[in-house]
């Protein structure tokens, strides 16, 4: 089928506060390019919001060195509500946001120096990469990995988001959806892992099975090498049931609420996820606007109710305050802009 998923767009984190927390992952991730900043009411997530609508002021930004970009998410319209319980890597959903650095040192160090928790010393992963968990003054848990999949150089620390790891109930039965439906079906590593470095998330001495699998091949869509390479990383144990972390919240409370991939051919994407069993749960269609940008988006939920945002994008602010933007919907190509568009984004950089 005609489809393409061209990468991680971005990992939605629900937040108190979008301005604060946005501007600590500039000064931590270099998520300083908005792609767009926008106050709506999230008129189609209802059934996941408690079958009401709520008012939300949301953030898109990017690091343009490459990977793949927060959306930045808070209730207008109510509280957000965090997690009943400490959540530990026995849990289901998304458990930790990856993002990739050159220079393992030089991130701790920097990481250090803004004041997130550093949770272990760098260190090998099974995979092989050299990699160390922090939390940020918020709360939520990021894996930092040494990473060679990169669109430029500014001299930042680090890059965008280079995976997501997933905690889910089975892994054998939660690999149609990220392997065979979402396309990252070259298995990096698979092993039985304790979690030694980190052992006050990891609940004991429980014996987890970890898969990370990554998506190969050339960069597809408009905005596939900005986004680079992309893993995600299932973990699962038997001894011990999982709780969902989002089990009597809402999308959009407190904690990382979805996982979201840029894609193309979303009608034929659609066809192949309902031949898998997977069926969208909501689906834009013909439009969505988040401000300054727009297109069409849907959700699907994996088998632990962890939810997976796809969104084919027509149109993006190159200049907002100009009048500029990129008009996708009538672009003929599906191969990746030229690299100076995809940098002219950065015409929109907030700087401290």
């Amino acid at each position: 089928m005609a489809y393409s998923i061209n990468g991680i767009q971005q990992i939605g984190i629900g937040v108190q506060d979008a301005e604060a927390n946005w501007t600590w992952y500039r000064k931590a991730f270099g998520m300083d390019v908005p792609i767009f900043r926008d106050k709506a009411a999230a008129t189609l997530m209802s059934p996941f919001t408690g079958g009401e609508v709520h008012e939300r002021f949301a953030i898109l930004a990017m690091n343009l060195q490459g990977g793949g970009g927060f959306e930045v998410w808070q209730y207008t319209s109510r509280i957000p509500q965090s997690a009943a319980f400490d959540i530990q890597l026995t849990d289901l959903g998304i458990l930790a946001i990856k993002i990739r650095c050159r220079d393992i040192n030089q991130a701790k160090v920097h990481l250090e120096d803004i004041g997130a928790t550093i949770l272990n010393q760098p260190n090998k992963s099974p995979a092989g990469d050299c990699h160390f968990y922090v939390k940020d003054p918020f709360g939520n848990l990021f894996e930092i990995i040494e990473n060679s999949s990169w669109f430029s150089d500014n001299k930042g620390v680090t890059g965008g988001v280079c995976g997501v790891l997933i905690g889910c109930s089975s892994i054998e039965k939660s690999l149609p959806l990220y392997r065979d439906l979402l396309g990252h079906d070259e298995v990096k590593s698979d092993c039985i892992d304790l979690f030694d470095d980190i052992k006050s998330l990891a609940g004991g001495d429980v014996k987890y099975r970890r898969v990370v699998m990554t998506k190969a091949g050339k960069p597809t869509g408009a905005f596939g090498r900005l986004l680079c390479q992309s893993e995600i990383e299932l973990i699962s144990t038997e001894k011990t049931t999982g709780r969902r972390i989002f089990k009597d919240r809402f999308w959009g409370d407190l904690g990382f609420i979805h996982l979201c991939f840029d894609v193309n051919g979303m009608d034929d994407l659609k066809a192949k996820a309902l031949s898998l069993g997977f069926d969208f749960k909501v689906d834009s269609k013909d439009n969505f606007d988040m401000g300054k940008a727009a297109g069409r988006f849907a959700y699907i939920e994996d088998l632990d109710g962890t939810l997976v945002e796809l969104v084919e994008t027509f149109k993006v602010p190159i200049f907002a305050p100009l009048g500029i933007y990129l008009n996708l919907k009538s672009r003929k190509k599906t191969g990746p802009l030229p690299n100076l568009m995809i940098k002219a984004l950065g015409l929109n950089r907030v700087k401290e």
